[in-house]
């Protein structure tokens, strides 16, 4: 039996792929679009029993060589940037794509979990897996907003379990190919290790210097969240997937440069010392981001703990530590 992972070659689908293979799973099918060749490095280090292209993908399950063979699909495949503005490519990506794989794996009753995104709450401040708190303010948000609803739909009279993942701020290891869709951590340590500062947003829409809030969690949590489903096949819904806890930009940006410090053997400063030493600077808030930018995020996790997940969660200083960790021990 086959384990298909989408978007295989990204942050989340290659660390879901890594932790399957540290299962000893090895049958597991690669999905994704290499167009952009550099993701293949994701995957390196990891045992998969085919590629397919994601243009493909469709068509041959449709075709059925894979029915009775499929265990579980993880659908992290999707365009996941926010500023993209073309709603006809990005529906037909994010939506339809994953409806062909919603309608798939009912008729041949194979667990779904796949990514949802925060997006879908828009600009509001409770963060609930309910339709009164869902605004988004972009196509992206809204492709992510409107499969949820065919889900909810769809809840009460499922074959197979279905699983959505409402992803919060997630950074960690193999996210070098998203560019400036990269984490804030992944933009700290290079900035840091390059020229010796890290940039943050000046204050806005009541929040000081750096002081936006997000709900900043590991990949290693979110893996760690996805498997546990896997393993929970009783389990279905839409679910928020972040800390709980909400933390200032600050806090990363400390954590980065206090880390690359440490490994240094230098001592540990303060956000107020980063600032007076020119290491901390605080850029003007982008004209292109105004009123399309949420300013504060945290993920009401009642119902993933209600549905049986009991494992913590690592805070900004553990989960940016290991990060810049695994960076400055990864091989070059």
């Amino acid at each position: 039996m086959y384990i298909v992972v989408t978007g295989a070659a990204g942050l989340i689908g290659s660390n879901i792929v890594k932790q399957l293979n540290a299962r000893g799973h090895r049958h597991i099918i690669a999905v994704d679009n290499l167009t952009r060749g550099d993701k293949f490095r994701n995957l390196v280090d990891c045992d998969i029993s085919d590629y397919i292209d994601k243009t493909e993908f469709l068509g041959k399950l449709a075709s059925g060589i894979y029915d009775g063979k499929i265990r579980a699909i993880f659908h992290q495949g999707a365009c996941s940037d926010t500023m993209e503005t073309d709603g006809k490519y990005m529906m037909e990506n994010n939506f339809r794509y994953s409806l062909a794989l919603l309608d798939y794996c009912q008729a041949q009753k194979v667990p779904f979990m796949y990514a949802s995104s925060a997006s879908v709450y828009g600009g509001g401040s409770i963060f609930k897996e309910e339709r009164e708190f869902e605004k988004p303010l972009n196509v992206y948000g809204y492709s992510k907003f409107l499969f949820d609803q065919i889900v909810r739909e769809r809840m009460d009279s499922l074959n197979a379990q279905v699983v959505g993942f409402r992803y919060f701020n997630v950074y960690g290891p193999r996210e070098e190919h998203k560019g400036r869709m990269a984490s804030v951590a992944f933009h700290h340590y290079h900035q840091y290790r390059e020229h010796g500062k890290v940039k943050l947003f000046e204050g806005r829409d009541g929040y000081v210097d750096g002081g936006q809030l997000r709900d900043f969690v590991s990949v290693e949590d979110v893996v760690k969240v996805n498997l546990w489903f896997l393993d929970h096949p009783e389990q279905s819904g839409i679910f928020n997937l972040g800390t709980g806890q909400s933390q200032p930009f600050n806090d990363i940006a400390i954590a980065s440069v206090n880390t690359c410090r440490e490994m240094e053997s230098l001592a540990p400063l303060s956000r107020e010392e980063m600032v007076a030493q020119g290491i901390l600077e605080y850029i003007k808030f982008p004209d292109a981001l105004i009123g399309k930018y949420q300013s504060f995020t945290q993920a009401d996790i009642s119902r993933l703990r209600a549905a049986g997940y009991d494992a913590p969660f690592y805070t900004v200083a553990e989960g940016v530590s290991r990060y810049i960790r695994h960076w400055l021990h990864a091989p070059r």
